[in-house]
């Protein structure tokens, strides 16, 4: 069975405060995904799920939204078939359920749809009070 499984860097399952830093991790088991794209989408409550980042297997170029630029980096160990997200200076408005996604080989301006990816974690809760 193919799964993603996320999980947080927060002492206390994600509840940080305002400017600090958590790393978000997303384990594949199952499968490999080494040649195809991965990335991590957010929701938070009442709004649709959005784009936070992307990284691809091959090439490792990788993609932000605007609002994270900067902020977050994402990176994937494809030898423990794994993925991060390291996000600094935490605002209020990352509050978010982060999941994590991978599957298929976008093209580039379809690497933030939804669409593009078919495997899709439980998510993990990140909240950032100020």
């Amino acid at each position: 069975q193919v799964r993603l499984v996320e999980s947080g860097g927060g002492s206390e399952g994600g509840l940080v405060q305002t400017g600090d830093s958590l790393r978000l991790s997303c384990a594949a088991l199952g499968r490999s995904f080494n040649s195809d794209a991965m990335a991590w989408f957010r929701q938070a409550p009442g709004k649709e799920r959005q784009f936070v980042a992307a990284i691809r297997g091959i090439g490792r170029d990788t993609y932000y939204a605007d609002s994270v630029k900067g902020r977050f980096t994402i990176s994937r160990d494809n030898a423990e078939n794994t993925m991060y997200l390291r996000m600094n200076s935490l605002k209020s408005e990352d509050t978010a359920v982060y999941y994590c996604a991978a599957g298929r080989r976008p093209i580039s301006s379809q690497i933030a749809a939804l669409s593009s990816y078919n495997y899709w974690g439980q998510g993990t809760q990140v909240t950032v009070s100020s």
